[in-house]
C-alpha cells in the first residue's frame, strides 16, 4: 500500500491506495484513456503474449470500439427480463431455450388434432361422393297406382351411373315433371346401387267424359290418367267433355266432390251445377243430393255422411237436402 498526501484544509489528510501490478495499471490507464475495459474473469490464467515483442492488448490512447462489448449472460440496466418462451444466453455463452407453457402446447396439440379430424373427413366425402362403387344401377318406384310403374323407372333412367349421394329430389322430380299423376316424390338411396322414390300421387275427384273416353281428373279439373273402363270407377261422372273444365261452375263441383269421404264419393253417379249455388249430386240408388253452394263443405259432407247410413224409411227417401247443414231436409 503506498501512501499519498491529500491538501485542502489545514490538516492534510494521509489516503492509503493499493499498489497495482503492472497489468492492472495497464488496464487503468487504457480505462482513462477511454477504451472498453476487459477484466479477466476471476482465476482465470492471464493471456500469454501473441508473439515476441507484440504487446497483448491496444497500447494506451488507442481509440475506442464503436460499440461496446457484452459478454454472454450479461445485461444493461435497461434490459427487460426475458419472457417465457424467448431464448436467453448462459454465463458461459450456451443459447438456452425457456420452457413452453404448458397451455401453449395443448391449444396446438388440439389445433393439430381438429386440422387432422377434417382432412380425414374431407377425403372421406371425397372418397364417397365419387366413388364408382356407389354408382346408381337399380331404380324402385313405390306408390303409383295411376301411372305405371315401368313408365316411371324408363323416366329415371338417365340417373344410372351416377353416385348416390349427388342424386337429389330435385333431380328426380324434373325428370318426372310432365307426369301430371304425381304431385310429389321422396327419394331414399340405398347403398351401394339402389334408388327408392316414393311417389305421392294426385286425388282424383271425378271422371270426365270426353267424347267415347273417360277421363279422371282432380280437384283442379287437371287429366290424370284414362280410365280403360268407366264401370270399374267408383267416381261421379261430369257431362260436359273439355268445355265443363271451363265453366265457372267446374271449381264449385270439384271442390264438393273434393270433401266427400270415400265412401260417400263412391256411391256417386254423377254430379253437376246450373249455378253456383245449385251444386247437385245423383245417388247411383237414383237419389238426389242438394248441395247448393260450395260453402261449408265438410260440415255438408258430415251430415250426408250420416244421412246415408240411417236405417230405409217408407216411402225411401228421394232427396237429401244439406244444403243448410245445421238444418237437414230429406224427401
Amino acid at each position: 500500500m503506498a501512501g499519498r498526501k491529500r491538501s485542502g484544509s489545514d490538516d492534510e489528510t494521509i489516503t492509503a491506495t493499493r499498489a497495482l501490478d503492472p497489468e492492472d495499471q495497464a488496464v487503468a490507464d487504457r480505462s482513462a484513456a477511454g477504451s472498453t475495459v476487459v477484466r479477466p474473469a476471476a482465476g482465470a490464467s492471464k493471456a500469454k503474449p501473441a508473439g515476441k515483442g507484440k504487446p497483448a492488448g491496444k497500447p494506451a490512447g488507442a481509440p475506442a470500439d464503436k460499440a461496446p462489448r457484452r459478454f454472454a449472460g450479461s445485461r444493461r440496466s435497461g434490459d427487460k427480463f426475458p419472457v417465457p418462451g424467448a431464448y436467453s444466453a448462459g454465463s458461459d455463452g450456451t443459447v438456452l431455450a425457456f420452457p413452453e407453457p404448458p397451455g401453449k402446447r395443448r391449444r396446438r396439440a388440439a389445433w393439430i388434432t381438429v386440422g387432422s379430424a377434417l382432412s380425414v373427413t374431407a377425403l372421406f366425402f371425397a372418397l364417397l361422393f365419387f366413388s364408382p362403387m356407389l354408382a346408381l344401377k337399380t331404380v324402385v318406384v313405390e306408390g303409383t297406382m295411376l301411372l305405371p310403374r315401368e313408365q316411371a323407372e324408363a323416366a329415371l333412367e338417365p340417373l344410372k351411373g351416377q353416385t348416390l349421394p349427388t342424386i337429389s329430389d330435385a333431380d328426380v322430380e324434373g325428370l318426372l315433371k310432365d307426369r301430371p299423376e304425381i304431385e310429389k316424390v321422396e327419394v331414399a338411396a340405398q347403398p351401394p346401387s339402389t334408388l327408392v322414390v316414393t311417389v305421392t300421387e294426385r286425388i282424383p275427384v271425378a271422371v270426365l267424359q270426353d267424347g267415347d273416353t273417360h277421363v279422371l281428373i282432380d280437384e283442379e279439373g287437371r287429366r290424370l290418367a284414362v280410365a280403360a273402363d268407366r264401370a270399374a270407377v267408383a267416381l261421379p261422372l261430369i257431362a260436359g267433355g273439355s268445355e265443363a273444365i271451363h265453366a265457372s261452375v267446374f271449381p264449385s263441383i270439384t271442390a264438393v266432390l273434393a270433401a266427400l269421404p270415400p265412401e260417400v264419393l263412391g256411391r256417386l253417379e254423377n254430379a253437376s251445377a246450373q249455378t253456383l249455388d245449385s251444386v247437385e249430386l245423383k245417388l247411383k240408388s237414383g237419389q238426389t243430393v242438394f248441395w247448393g253452394s260450395a260453402d261449408a263443405n265438410e260440415a255438408k259432407a258430415r251430415v250426408l255422411e250420416a244421412l246415408l247410413k240411417m236405417e230405409p224409411s217408407d216411402p225411401p227417401v228421394q232427396v237429401y237436402d244439406v244444403s243448410t247443414p245445421d238444418r237437414p231436409v230429406t224427401r
